[in-house]
């Protein structure tokens, strides 16, 4: 056999030093392979895959063969949030968002958006699969981040820039995008306001109406970076100025509005086809199953049921997937039937 060829070793669940791996490849030399050896593209690639029980230094099955196709295993460990440059205490594990990302058909040239982007770790996996990224968030300092760490910097970590639109301040009732269809994929972790409570932009006082807060003659919810200061009323350019410290005033919000919200969202911006693909409990804070929301214009295509157990206390989380079909939905009845009833309230997590 005269055709290029290269050893590739796969443990699952174990590992396997290199000096190891390369003893395996050697005992392989009976086959007679006389072509040249090439580890990038070559004509063939033997695998040696061997399976490890749990804590064991042995493998208890192993298999070799012929590589005919791949799958994206190594995504996981790219992608590891061990390993990212930014990240927050409810960013989402990256085998999850790659999931999510994978399940709402993200392509090249797909427009993917998250309202509740968090540290970005939606639009990062969005961004993997060629998918133009936007997001938003109540907390306009989780996408700027601080000491050169960000929402930018993970894509910049990952060479996915390009793929990187924009992030910006906003809620869902209070969105500055336009009430037009151009979104391809919605993806988001809503949060669930069981850490804390879930709340909008808007004063408690629904008396005191949305009067914008000046001070010193500019207003305060304009971000204005530091190389381009411009004093709203004067229109006099201050340098360096900027308004980091401002927090936009929040008025409490209940999970099941924000469930509302985001189907009509949805409805309202995807395309006709586009996904919206979104995570939450299947009970609630109180032990009240939650049921599968919907709306006239999406048809619910999947519901995908994942058991949190080494979160304390354990939580079962659901990941829907409504299309925009632009058609009635069917009413969908007892799909958690068979879903393992929490012991103790949700565990809490924040979109990102």
């Amino acid at each position: 056999m005269s055709r290029t060829f290269k050893f590739e070793i796969e443990c699952y669940n174990g590992k396997r030093k290199q000096s190891a791996q390369r003893e395996i490849i050697e005992s392989f030399a009976y086959l007679g392979l006389d072509g040249e050896i090439r580890m990038k593209e070559p004509d063939m690639t033997f695998t040696v895959l061997e399976e490890f029980p749990e804590k064991v230094a042995t493998p208890t099955r192993i298999f070799f063969g012929r590589r005919v196709g791949g799958g994206s295993r190594a995504l996981v460990e790219r992608y590891d949030l061990k390993k990212r440059h930014y990240i927050g205490t409810t960013s989402m594990d990256a085998e999850l968002a790659l999931v999510t990302a994978n399940m709402a058909l993200v392509a090249p040239g797909k427009v993917a958006f998250d309202p509740f982007v968090g540290t970005g770790s939606f639009v990062v996996s969005c961004a993997h699969f060629g998918g133009l990224c936007l997001g938003s968030d109540i907390d306009g300092r989780q996408i700027r981040g601080k000491n050169g760490r960000s929402v930018l910097s993970n894509f910049q970590q990952y060479g996915l820039v390009g793929n990187y639109l924009d992030g910006f301040v906003s809620d869902l009732t209070n969105t500055p995008i336009r009430q037009t269809p151009f979104i391809d994929v919605i993806v988001c972790d809503p949060p669930y306001g069981v850490r804390e409570g879930l709340k909008v932009l808007g004063n408690r006082d629904p008396e005191k109406g949305k009067e914008p807060v000046i001070r010193d003659g500019v207003l305060r919810h304009l971000y204005i970076p530091r190389d381009l200061s411009y004093h709203y009323c004067s229109g006099a350019l201050i340098t360096g100025y900027r308004q980091d410290d401002y927090v936009p005033p929040k008025r409490p919000y209940s999970f099941l509005a924000m469930l509302d919200d985001i189907m009509q969202f949805a409805a309202d911006h995807l395309v006709p086809g586009g996904r919206l693909c979104f995570w939450m409990p299947t009970v609630n804070e109180d032990f009240s199953q939650l049921d599968i929301p919907s709306h006239p214009q999406l048809q619910l295509v999947s519901v995908c049921v994942q058991e949190f157990n080494k979160c304390a206390p354990p939580s079962t989380y659901i990941l829907l997937v409504p299309a925009n079909t632009r058609t009635r939905v069917k009413k969908v009845d007892n799909l958690l039937a068979n879903t393992r009833r929490c012991t103790s309230p949700a565990h809490a997590r924040k979109g990102g």
